[in-house]
């Protein structure tokens, strides 16, 4: 495993975008590029250098205000739906993806089956893997661009397995737009495979990816759902870093390239039949 230039004691997975020289988290500083080692990231004119503490430490509602706002949100209806057998009915009724009501016009499904979950297991599931991918990813690219890309990974989801699923099909669960953050974290460590941390972040990836894959094939699990909202993942993330990389409104080009998915998606639900 790499270890920190400056610090040979400290294993990292991170290095500096520019050099590639392998950096921990007390030397990483953050920049339009990636993260950048204390050498590269020299201030010049009126330039204002991040310290990676600010950005790799434990995620907080400060840091990361949407991810929290998400996770708290869909905690709380499912606990409300626990609570109450007669809630869970009309939540369900209203929000989750049945594909024959979403074909009468209920659009808004393929957004908001992501906000519910059956089990225990599955909400702390995607909720556990929204906290370890949700929080750095927003810190990078900002919470708006982060809340459009996480309802975009969403609707991609609900949008794949209504157009390719069977019409009576109902769907619930956020793994459509988790599985669209890991696929824009899969993008991220492509571009820096040629790092000696890019290449670490992106060989435990690829392991996840295969072993989420091989769970998304059994039974009841909509595997439709993940590979939409992976693709929608891969694509934005791929956009953004032609798009917005280097800019100035950086911040604004992505979300608008995300908030452009959600209304493409919006269109296709409304003039598109299953096929």
């Amino acid at each position: 495993m790499p270890v920190c230039y400056r610090h040979p004691d400290r294993i990292t997975g991170l290095s500096c975008s520019r050099c590639g020289k392998p950096i921990c988290a007390e030397c990483s500083h953050d920049n339009a590029v990636g993260q950048l080692c204390p050498e590269c990231a020299a201030p010049s004119d009126r330039h204002r250098v991040i310290q990676g503490r600010q950005i790799y430490g434990k995620p907080t509602f400060q840091t990361a205000p949407v991810s929290f706002t998400i996770m708290a949100v869909t905690a709380a209806i499912y606990l409300i739906g626990f609570m109450s057998p007669n809630l869970d009915v009309t939540l369900t009724n209203w929000l989750a993806q049945a594909n024959w009501l979403v074909l009468a016009g209920d659009w808004w499904r393929i957004f908001t089956a992501a906000l519910l979950h059956g089990s225990f297991l599955h909400i702390g599931f995607n909720m556990h893997a929204l906290y370890l991918f949700g929080p750095r990813m927003e810190q990078q690219v900002g919470s708006p661009s982060f809340a459009a890309l996480y309802v975009a990974a969403a609707g991609a989801g609900g949008l794949t397995s209504y157009l390719l699923g069977p019409l009576d099909q109902v769907s619930i669960g956020a793994s459509g737009a988790i599985f669209g953050l890991f696929g824009a974290w899969i993008f991220v460590a492509w571009k820096m495979r040629h790092t000696p941390g890019g290449r670490s972040m992106f060989t435990l990836l690829f392991v996840l990816l295969a072993i989420n894959v091989v769970i998304s094939l059994a039974p009841g699990i909509d595997g439709l759902a993940h590979l939409g909202g992976f693709v929608a993942g891969v694509v934005i993330a791929a956009l953004w870093s032609v798009l917005a990389v280097g800019k100035g409104n950086a911040v604004g080009i992505r979300t608008a390239v995300a908030a452009g998915f959600v209304a493409a998606e919006f269109a296709a639900v409304l003039l598109l039949a299953p096929f």
